[in-house]
């Protein structure tokens, strides 16, 4: 099983993709779990899961720990699948339960109450891909799955 979510050919675009994807989600996380980056830290963004949006705290446990550990999985190129499925999952559950009621596009002028839904998708076109063919080149799963 260890093997089949390491598996990886030497892809540098994905790679690349994978790497630019763990940059963009690790200030997410970062504020989700430290207050980093004007976020609410882990027990703000927890009482904001579990109070307002009615989220189980084991879901929301989940979810915060997706984004900052899955972005050091995407960098890193470890266990990226598992990395790439966890904030895939946080994708869906964000588009369905906070930014549908908001239309497709960000809220770029202001004019909204909310933000679309338009970059989860491009976050989720992005992640497919690693979930289906692993971590590409310069990762620790390359290296593991090579031996």
């Amino acid at each position: 099983m260890f093997h089949k979510l390491t598996h990886t050919n030497d892809d540098r675009l994905l790679a690349l993709q994978r790497i630019l994807l763990g940059l963009v989600f690790f200030p997410h996380g970062a504020q989700k779990m430290l207050g980093w980056f004007g976020g609410y830290g882990f027990s703000g963004t927890m009482n904001f899961f579990t109070q307002q949006l009615h989220i189980p705290y084991i879901f929301g446990l989940l979810a915060i720990l997706a984004e900052f550990l899955g972005s050091f999985g995407l960098i890193s190129g470890f266990l990226s699948r598992i990395a790439a499925f966890g904030i895939a999952c946080n994708m869906v559950v964000a588009i369905l339960i906070e930014h549908i009621p908001f239309g497709f596009f960000m809220n770029w002028t202001g004019a909204q109450k909310g933000e679309g839904y338009e970059y989860h998708l491009l976050a989720l076109a992005l992640l497919i891909p690693v979930i289906i063919r692993g971590s590409g080149a310069f990762s620790i799963d390359r290296a593991v799955s090579a031996k």
